[in-house]
């Protein structure tokens, strides 16, 4: 999940402006003490806007940081995205956190309410396997896709502080579906749990930061537990279970793993779908550009026939561009999955989708971007590109 970058400079308001002053002195503080100082009125500020919802002076401040001060602008969106997900009180931390999904079929990957027989079995392995002993915990009733993440960092404050009121007295927090918004299909996506934990301030939340805790453990266990409890939401689906970790932190490493697990997913859609192995197939991997570098596209090729039956999407994230080494993570992962006709193109080419059903065109190793359709004895009801 991308931090929040706005597209064009905003009106500096003195909120704005006071922002933009606290990020500067804290991003040139060099020391704990001075930092302190600069983080208290800094968060004071951000606590105060968000419940305001003044989305607009927070974006405006950042857009202001970004690319010209960098450390600044970094330290704005960590306390931005603290005050979103946090809300400490002096006596109880109540932290926002999300539980993430892997998952790909060749049917819809479902998104929606959790019954509550569900939504209780992964309470029990949630506070058995993950959190910290006598951890309050409040778990929203829905399983969310990406598009119905909540879109701004007041949306992130709201669903929070409705979260630790739940958290509080042990319940749940039930979400009402009409109000969510659509689900896009695709074969590999993620989804996401999402809930509040609350405990004494200054004490353990998780159960790695106990003594006898361990995050590899907690994930073993997870996922192992976890899975299971979670198995009736995903039916038709594989699926990944990643570590339950504070919000904003959770939906970046998803994205991060999101990328290489759509790969694996592709193969696998191909080899059981085709009836075949991943020597039978061909990958062309290339970047495409808009203004600038925006993603790379695989573009999934048989040998045998040099028909285009499937491509994959890999997105940047913060922090990558055209000088970063992705196309070569791209091919090892690949060649990890047992693809050995790998073709990596270092020409740009433009962002192009399909006139007629809006899918992206992938490229094929004469630097063309084609459609990808599956052979037609084999097309099944649901065509999906790979995101």
């Amino acid at each position: 999940m991308k931090r929040l970058r706005p597209s064009r400079r905003a009106k500096l308001t003195p909120d704005t402006e006071q922002l933009i002053r606290l990020a500067t002195g804290l991003a040139q503080s060099n020391s704990r003490l001075e930092d302190g100082f600069w983080e208290t009125r800094l968060f004071a500020l951000i606590n105060r806007l968000l419940k305001g919802r003044d989305e607009a002076a927070l974006s405006a401040a950042l857009d202001q940081l970004y690319g010209n001060q960098d450390r600044a602008y970094d330290a704005l969106a960590d306390l931005i995205e603290a005050g979103s997900e946090t809300r400490p009180d002096g006596e109880q931390d109540r932290l926002l956190f999300v539980a993430p999904l892997l998952a790909w079929s060749r049917f819809a990957i479902p998104s929606g309410s959790i019954n509550a027989a569900v939504l209780a079995n992964a309470r029990v392995q949630l506070q058995a396997h993950v959190l910290a002993r006598d951890v309050r915990l409040g778990l929203a009733d829905y399983l969310y896709s990406p598009d119905q993440l909540p879109q701004s960092y007041s949306d992130t404050a709201a669903l929070t502080e409705k979260l630790a009121k739940a958290a509080l007295h042990g319940r749940d927090l039930h979400i009402d579906p009409v109000q969510m918004a659509e689900t896009a299909s695709f074969l590999s996506d993620t989804r996401y749990l999402i809930g509040v934990i609350a405990a004494p301030a200054g004490s353990a939340l998780f159960r790695w930061q106990e003594e006898d805790g361990e995050r590899e453990t907690a994930l073993r266990e997870w996922r192992a537990q976890g899975g299971e409890a979670l198995r009736p939401l995903l039916p038709g689906c594989a699926s990944e279970l990643l570590l339950p970790q504070s919000y904003h932190a959770g939906c970046r490493e998803s994205d991060h793993l999101s990328r290489p697990y759509s790969l694996r997913a592709s193969v696998a859609f191909l080899c059981t779908t085709l009836n075949l192995t991943p020597t039978a197939l061909r990958t062309v991997i290339a970047p495409y550009h808009d203004r600038q570098l925006e993603e790379y596209r695989i573009g999934f090729q048989l040998k045998a026939s040099g028909e285009m039956v499937h491509g994959a999407v890999w997105p940047l994230l913060d922090g990558e561009d055209e000088s970063s080494e992705i196309a070569a993570q791209i091919e090892a992962v690949l060649r990890e999955i047992g693809v050995a006709d790998v073709a990596v193109l270092d020409h740009r080419l433009p962002l192009e989708y399909c006139d007629d059903c809006g899918a992206p065109l992938y490229p094929n190793p004469e630097g063309e971007s084609v459609h990808a359709e599956m052979p037609e004895e084999q097309e099944t009801s649901v065509s999906r590109h790979l995101h």
